[in-house]
């Protein structure tokens, strides 16, 4: 357990988090909204610090990062925890839950994991990585030091303090729209009063250099309107121009929204249609293996340059010259962020790990305001 360094003191007992957008005012012994960030006798603390709940090293196109080091392993990790409260979340027991637990592992740790299995980065994911940036912090600027990439799954809704703090390591994003950035969407269904910080969390990505790519779940019957998807599409396009790859996800029936249907394929399409015809030159839909959208296009000739299935590579159209890859039809600039990997070449890029084997799984109380037992 570490005093965060995302906050900032109002008076001798009481802090704000600077970490998100709800900018939690606490008292002492008060939890913020995402369950762990804790203050304890006037000092703000990371509860969840050097305790992970789920890792394992999979392919960095399951992000979905696809323009960003092609053919990647990344190192993916989580604690528990969320400053959402989606109703849809396929990993709620890990961002719903609000117990301080978790496997013990400290950041060098974590790297020499990483390292162990021949992955490229390490990824911040599967819940809200924006609530333990201390911990992503410590591990990835160790990570940077011994030539790993570090990338988050986020939802965005981050302050600038924040950005600016996870930009000493960080690399690239994937930000996560729900229901087409739909503002009543997201009060209702995620408990989010407003989606103006995500924007704002784009472009503070986009002045410190952190390559972005955007993802929208698009929920049938509440979260599927096109001329949402048109104006967010808009936007995302002004903050960070008409290259950076969009991808629609499918919905499918989790946690407390199983009376929905998965979001029919043909509504997925035409949201592809539709922020093409905003210019957005690289969209894809995702949770759909085997659709021709999984697949990157040329933005010139329009012939397939990556083709995929799932998270599987199955073939490379790319020539590099200078540093930069270009079409081998046509000779068009494609937007690649770092370099393929030739570990695209595998049969599986995913790999199991025993954390149970490797530490303990602790419970830490933070019911009484003794900050000195967490030291």
């Amino acid at each position: 357990m570490r005093e965060a360094t995302l906050y900032r003191r109002l008076d001798e007992r009481r802090v704000v988090c600077t970490a998100c957008a709800r900018y939690c005012r606490l008292n002492p012994g008060v939890v913020g909204f995402c369950g762990v960030r804790v203050n304890l006798e006037g000092k703000l603390y990371l509860a969840v610090y050097g305790l992970i709940s789920a890792i394992a090293v999979d392919p960095i196109e399951k992000k979905p990062l696809t323009h960003f080091y092609p053919g990647a392993m990344v190192l993916s990790l989580s604690t528990f925890g969320c400053n959402w409260a989606c109703q849809y979340c396929q990993n709620f027991d890990i961002s719903q839950r609000r117990r301080i637990e978790g496997f013990e592992m400290p950041p060098e740790r974590v790297v020499e994991l990483a390292e162990t299995y021949g992955a490229h980065g390490i990824t911040y994911t599967y819940n809200e990585p924006t609530i333990f940036a201390e911990y992503a912090h410590d591990i990835g600027v160790l990570a940077r030091q011994r030539g790993l990439f570090n990338t988050f799954v986020t939802n965005g809704y981050m302050t600038p303090e924040a950005v600016e703090y996870i930009a000493g390591f960080l690399d690239a994003a994937t930000v996560d729209f729900k229901g087409n950035g739909n503002k009543r969407f997201l009060g209702r269904f995620s408990m989010v009063p407003d989606v103006e910080p995500v924007f704002q969390t784009l472009e503070e990505m986009r002045r410190r250099d952190i390559w972005v790519e955007i993802t929208d779940l698009v929920v049938p019957r509440y979260g599927d309107n096109l001329e949402d998807a048109r104006r967010l599409v808009k936007r995302v396009i002004d903050i960070l121009g008409p290259e950076t790859p969009i991808h629609f996800l499918r919905f499918h029936p989790d946690y407390k929204m199983m009376d929905l249907s998965p979001t029919p394929i043909e509504t997925l399409e035409r949201h592809v249609e539709v922020a093409k015809e905003e210019g957005a030159k690289y969209v894809y839909v995702g949770n759909v293996p085997g659709h021709k959208y999984e697949h990157t296009y040329c933005p010139e000739c329009g012939r397939p340059v990556i083709k995929r299935y799932g998270f599987d590579i199955l073939e490379i159209n790319l020539v590099e010259k200078g540093g930069e890859y270009r079409c081998k039809f046509c000779g068009a600039k494609i937007n690649i962020r770092g370099r393929i990997l030739p570990t695209w070449k595998l049969e599986s890029r995913f790999a199991y790990v025993p954390i149970h084997l490797l530490t303990r799984y602790v419970r830490r109380d933070t019911s009484k305001e003794d900050e000195s037992r967490f030291k």
